[in-house]
């Protein structure tokens, strides 16, 4: 793991940089759009217009890398994303914003797929696992030191947009200067919808609501918390706590998911964070609560979408797992894309409860429908269910497949153990 990290450390430390670039422009926007004037419904658009960007990104970038290599691409559209980030202030219009923000979600994506893929290629069958797992945490890392940094200026300025501008352009120095030839690129040929939902309703119903709760999470917490008047400080700390009981519930569960009946697990942690909403709901006058409720949302919401994908591997044969993660990640981005206009239209008509109603009614929806999937199919025997690979919601169809792969090494190796010895 060692040698992993000495030769990868500068796609860590740029994936960093990006992801609190990513992480500041997605609550600052939020926050600006209540200054400008903006509407609720109207900022529902302008985030839900990032995973639209994203899901094309994550469709097209991968023949955009083979045409031209990793290289031009990450550098192409890291540039795109440090400009839009300048814009945004300078045009503060809805559409403008709604234009900018697909075009980041679209360029993200892209710096993600061809980061993913260095990744990967830097790995090798030993270090991948543990690989995933730095480069989420990294992830997680960002996003949270994104918050911190929202509070070192006034958010009504210039200067809260051009920090993440230049963080996204130091992110090249440490990545393109330092990273090794460009590996081949290759991504498997993915799983009708028709046959993914047919192995596993679960992994393709839970991923369309889980999509909405991310989304929902990840573009509306901000507009929730300047709605009800948490001042910057505090609102900062509300989103940062999603990710940190992400990050501290992440692998506990992982631990629990490879000793019992997934769709079990899945049915409790689904009602956990439905109640973590509920509890939102009824005490959101309170910040303690607010946070309370903040952490159990995140802690069950975000674990969530690396159980589905692990639940849908326990149905699939060995050979089948890398071609079903395009279907879960597309079903992810149809759902991703409704959360924020949804939670946006109920904050509008209920007021901002409404944004933990909204996440109450779909993790409970899907808890039941964990539920009901238990009474339909025997669970596999422990034995046999594949690994669970630890993987944020925003993955990219590289990270899934990585995650794939993982999963699929593991069963490999299990069946070589367990093999007489002649």
């Amino acid at each position: 793991m060692f040698q992993f990290f000495k030769g990868s450390w500068a796609l860590m430390l740029g994936m960093l940089l990006l992801m609190v670039g990513n992480g500041m422009q997605g609550t600052l926007l939020g926050i600006r759009g209540e200054i400008e004037g903006f509407s609720t419904f109207e900022l529902s658009f302008v985030m839900s217009a990032y995973f639209l960007g994203f899901l094309g990104g994550s469709r097209l970038a991968p023949e955009m890398i083979r045409r031209v290599g990793h290289v031009r691409v990450f550098a192409a559209l890291a540039s795109f994303i440090s400009a839009v980030l300048i814009l945004y202030p300078t045009l503060a219009e809805p559409w403008a914003w709604v234009l900018g923000r697909v075009m980041i979600g679209f360029c993200f994506s892209g710096v993600y797929v061809a980061a993913e893929s260095w990744l990967n290629n830097a790995a090798t069958n030993e270090t991948r696992g543990k690989a995933l797992s730095l480069y989420m945490i990294v992830q997680m890392l960002g996003i949270v030191i994104a918050q911190g940094l929202l509070i070192v200026a006034d958010p009504s300025g210039y200067v809260l947009f051009v920090i993440p501008s230049v963080l996204v352009s130091i992110s090249f120095a440490p990545i393109l200067l330092s990273i090794s030839p460009t590996p081949a690129f290759e991504t498997t040929k993915p799983m009708s919808l028709q046959n993914l939902y047919a192995n596993s309703p679960l992994g393709v119903v839970g991923m369309i609501l889980l999509g909405s709760i991310f989304s929902a999470q990840f573009g509306m917490s901000a507009v929730f918390a300047v709605k009800i008047g948490l001042s910057v400080r505090e609102l900062t700390i509300f989103v940062a706590t999603f990710y940190i009981g992400a990050t501290l519930f992440q692998y506990p569960l992982g631990w629990m998911s490879d000793r019992m009946d997934r769709r079990v697990l899945i049915l409790f942690v689904a009602l956990a964070g439905s109640g973590g909403a509920l509890f939102g709901w009824l005490f959101s006058s309170s910040f303690g609560m607010l946070l309370i409720a903040a952490a159990l949302v995140g802690a069950t919401s975000n674990p969530l979408y690396s159980l589905l994908i692990a639940h849908t591997n326990d149905f699939l044969d060995t050979e089948d797992m890398a071609a079903a993660s395009g279907g879960l990640v597309f079903v992810n981005g149809l759902g991703a894309i409704a959360g924020p206009v949804v939670t946006g239209w109920i904050m509008e008509t209920m007021g901002p409860s409404g944004f933990f109603a909204f996440l109450a009614v779909l993790l409970f929806a899907l808890g039941g429908y964990a539920a009901y999937r238990t009474t339909r199919r025997a669970a596999p025997s422990v034995e046999d269910t594949a690994i669970y690979a630890p993987v944020m919601p925003s993955a990219t169809l590289v990270a899934v497949e990585v995650a794939q792969e993982v999963a699929i090494e593991t069963l490999l190796e299990e069946d070589e153990a367990q093999q007489p010895l002649m």
